[in-house]
């Protein structure tokens, strides 16, 4: 059990996760609604880790600050994968496209399909034609290499490293190999592999 803290840590540990939640809110240019729940999510955070505080290496503030700069740093990656995934930022159908007036709504047609009101470009045989083309570049890899393509597919980095008994940095080489063979293939950076789901 963690030793009680005293009410100018308390208020320490909560100016700092406030002033944490502010500069990453206005870093990922967040709704104003979302700061609260991560200055929550910080906190929730940081009071996790207080077990691992020591007085004698230096002040509570010190150590929220390292805390919270890398929990908010995992909050960050994590949201930037989010938008990747969706090929950018979320689009509002009621928002009037830029120069216009009329909502994006009212200009995507019923027929442009899901695609086309998650912000993708691709209409259904682009989507197959894709879909073909990234089979035959994979066919065309090597067995392992298909194989850590699965497994990325389907599992956490972690998970792979303990079930293939290979170093982390092992790993990451053999992914950088992968995107470069992926790339010679023409599957480069703009293509995030949410295309092929």
């Amino acid at each position: 059990m963690l030793p009680p803290i005293s009410p100018d840590d308390l208020a320490t540990l909560i100016d700092e996760a406030a002033i944490a939640a502010r500069r990453l809110h206005r870093k990922l240019v967040l709704p104003a609604a979302d700061l609260d729940d991560l200055r929550q999510d910080l906190l929730v955070d940081l009071i996790c880790r207080l077990p691992g505080f020591d007085a004698r290496r230096g002040s509570i503030g010190a150590f929220a600050n390292i805390v919270l700069r890398n929990k908010s740093s995992r909050i960050a990656i994590r949201h930037h994968r989010q938008r990747r995934a969706q090929c950018g930022t979320v689009l509002s159908l009621d928002a009037p496209i830029a120069g216009g007036t009329e909502p994006l709504g009212c200009l995507l047609a019923e027929a442009d399909g899901l695609a086309a009101w998650h912000g993708r470009d691709l209409s259904a045989t682009e989507d197959a034609d894709l879909r073909y083309d990234l089979a035959l570049a994979l066919g065309d890899l090597p067995e392992d290499a298909r194989t850590l393509c699965a497994a990325l597919g389907t599992c956490a980095i972690a998970e792979i490293v303990v079930r293939t008994g290979t170093s982390r940095s092992a790993l990451y080489r053999h992914v950088a190999q992968l995107r470069l063979d992926l790339a010679m293939r023409g599957f480069g950076a703009q293509w995030d592999g949410s295309q092929a789901a």
